[in-house]
C-alpha cells in the first residue's frame, strides 16, 4: 500500500532474438501503474480505428431498419449498464459506482443521438458508419480543443459511441459464432476507458494494458476500486502484441512480460495462487507476520490510500494507520462539486474502516491539467507549479471550508490529522489555521458534534517550503516529506 511511483515508459527490450516460435518472442515493456497487482492470461486486443471505419451506405428502404437498430442498441446498452451497477453494488464504493450513472445519462444525450440519426437519414449511412463518423468527430475535438468543459464532453460522448459499437459488434459475433474474445483475458487497448473494462458477459477482465490513459480518469478509479491490475502509458504496446499472446501483467512493478518462458510463468503463477490463498484466509501469509526488527523493535508501517477498497485492504493486512489519505476522488468522479454531506459520509466511512486507527487526510490537491472546469476556467501553462494544492484552496475558500467541516464532523472520537498540500510558507499555514478555527466555531454554534483535537500539518513539496522548514515545523503539529 505504498504510494504509487509512476514508472517511466521505455522502448521494448528484446529478451531473445525473434524466431518463428511464439514462445521465443519474449518482450518486456514498462508502463505506469494505475492499479497494483499481478495477472496472467491471453491477450485480447481492442484497437478500433474509427477514422478508417467502412463508409457503408444503405438503400432508402433500409433507413428505417438502421434507425430501429440504433434504438435497440441504446436500450441494450442502458440495460447492460444497469446490470453492471447491480453486480458492482457490493464490490465497489457507492461513489465509484456512480461513474456508471454518468455513462447512463450520456446514452440519452440528444446531441449524440440526433447526429447519428441525421447521418442515417440524410446520407443513408449504415448505423455502424454513422456512429463511427460521429465518434471520430468527437475524438478530433478531444485532441484539439483546450477548453476543459468541451473536452470532457467530447470524451464522454466518444465513450457512448464506442459502447454502442461494442454491442453491434457483439451481435455480429453471436451471429457468426466466431471471433469472440476468450472468457478470461488481458485487455490491450489504445487508451484506458470504462467501455472495454468488462467482457461481453459483464465480468471484468483479468488485467488491463493501455498505451494512454490518465491516472485520475473514471476508468482508472474504477479499475482501482475493483482491484484490476492495470498499466498505462506503455509505449509500443499494440505493435508488440499479437492476439492470443500470453502475457504477465505485473502492475506493482510497472512491467508487462509478453510470451515469457515456462519458468517465469510458473513463478508468477505461484505468486497469484499464494495471493488467492491469502485472500481466502483473510490476509496473505507475509501480512500475518509481526512487523518487527531483528532485535524486536516494533515497526509501524502506515498505508497510503485514495479510496475505500485501499483502506479495507490496508486494514486486512494489519496496518493500523493511514499515513496519507488522498481526498481527490469525490472531486473527480462527478461533474458537480461534492456536497458537505457527501464528504462527511465518505470521510466517516474511511474512519469507520480503521476501527479506531488514526488517519491523515490530505486536503484536495489538484491542478488545472486535470480539466476540472468548475475549479479552473482554463488550463495553465505549467499546471504543476500553478494554482494547485493550498493555492487553489485559498483561492476557492468554500472548497477548503467544506473539506475542513466534513473532516471535523466525520472524525468524532478518532485520532485524525489534516495535511495541507503544496505549502510554500507560514502564511499559508496560518490562514488555514484561521479558517479551521472559524469552522469549529460555526459547528459549535450549530450544536453539531465534531472532533475537538485535530492536528494540522504541512506537506513539504516545494523548494521554498524546504528552505523554510524550521519555521513551518515550529507552527505545525507535524510535517510530511
Amino acid at each position: 500500500m505504498a504510494p504509487d511511483r509512476p514508472v517511466e515508459p521505455s522502448e521494448a527490450v528484446e529478451a531473445s532474438p525473434p524466431e518463428d516460435s511464439i514462445e521465443s518472442r519474449t518482450t518486456e515493456l514498462r508502463g505506469t501503474p494505475v492499479s497494483p497487482g499481478v495477472a496472467l492470461g491471453p491477450v485480447h486486443k481492442r484497437n478500433v480505428d474509427l477514422g478508417q471505419a467502412a463508409l457503408q451506405r444503405v438503400p432508402v428502404d433500409g433507413v428505417e431498419d438502421e434507425l430501429n437498430r440504433l434504438q435497440r442498441a441504446l436500450v441494450e446498452a442502458r440495460e447492460h449498464l444497469n446490470g453492471l451497477k447491480e453486480r458492482l453494488a457490493d464490490k465497489v464504493p457507492a461513489e465509484d459506482a456512480r461513474i456508471l450513472d454518468v455513462h447512463l445519462a450520456y446514452l440519452k444525450d440528444s446531441v449524440f443521438i440526433s447526429d447519428v440519426e441525421n447521418l442515417i437519414l440524410g446520407e443513408q449511412l449504415s448505423l455502424e458508419a454513422a456512429i463511427a463518423k460521429v465518434v471520430a468527430d468527437f475524438d478530433r475535438i478531444f485532441r484539439l480543443v483546450q477548453e476543459p468543459g468541451l473536452r470532457d464532453r467530447a470524451v464522454d460522448l466518444r465513450d457512448v459511441g464506442i459502447r454502442i459499437l461494442r454491442y453491434l459488434e457483439m451481435h455480429r459475433q453471436e451471429e457468426a459464432d466466431e471471433g469472440a474474445a476468450p472468457t478470461d483475458y488481458i485487455l490491450a487497448a489504445p487508451e484506458l476507458t470504462i467501455v472495454d473494462m468488462f467482457n461481453l458477459s459483464g465480468d471484468h477482465v483479468l488485467g488491463i494494458l493501455t498505451e494512454a490513459g490518465a491516472l485520475t480518469s473514471h476508468a482508472a478509479i474504477l479499475a482501482r476500486s475493483m482491484g484490476i491490475p492495470t498499466l498505462t502509458g506503455i509505449t509500443g504496446l499494440l505493435d508488440a502484441l499479437e492476439e492470443g499472446d500470453f502475457v504477465i501483467v505485473d502492475a506493482s512493478e510497472g512491467v508487462v512480460r509478453i510470451n515469457p518462458d515456462e519458468v517465469v510463468r510458473d513463478q508468477y503463477k505461484g505468486r497469484v495462487e499464494a495471493g488467492a490463498q491469502g485472500a481466502g484466509n483473510a490476509v496473505p501469509e507475509w501480512a500475518r507476520r509481526s512487523a518487527r526488527t531483528r532485535d524486536g523493535e516494533r515497526v509501524l508501517t502506515p498505508a497510503s490510500a485514495g479510496n475505500l477498497p485501499e483502506v479495507q485492504q490496508a486494514v486486512s493486512y494489519g496496518m493500523e494507520e493511514i499515513g496519507l489519505y488522498r481526498t481527490e476522488l469525490l472531486y473527480l468522479v462527478d461533474k458537480d462539486a461534492p456536497s458537505v454531506e457527501s464528504l462527511v459520509k465518505h470521510y466517516a466511512s474511511v474512519v469507520s474502516e480503521l476501527r479506531g486507527g488514526s488517519v491523515t487526510f490530505r486536503l484536495l490537491h489538484v491542478d488545472s491539467g486535470l480539466g476540472i472546469d468548475r475549479l479552473y476556467p482554463a488550463r495553465e501553462t505549467n499546471p504543476a507549479l500553478g494554482v494547485t494544492g493550498v493555492r487553489l484552496l485559498l483561492e476557492r475558500e468554500q472548497v477548503l471550508r467544506n473539506q475542513l467541516q466534513a473532516i471535523l464532523r466525520a472524525s468524532v472520537g478518532t485520532a485524525v490529522r489534516i495535511a495541507i498540500p503544496f505549502v510554500t510558507d507560514t502564511a499559508d499555514l496560518r490562514r488555514v489555521k484561521e479558517i479551521l478555527f472559524e469552522e469549529r466555531l460555526e459547528l459549535r454554534r450549530r450544536g453539531d458534534a465534531f472532533a475537538e483535537d485535530v492536528e494540522l500539518g504541512v506537506v513539504i513539496e516545494t523548494a521554498a517550503a524546504f528552505l523554510g522548514i524550521k519555521d513551518l515545523a515550529r507552527e505545525s503539529d507535524f510535517v510530511l516529506l
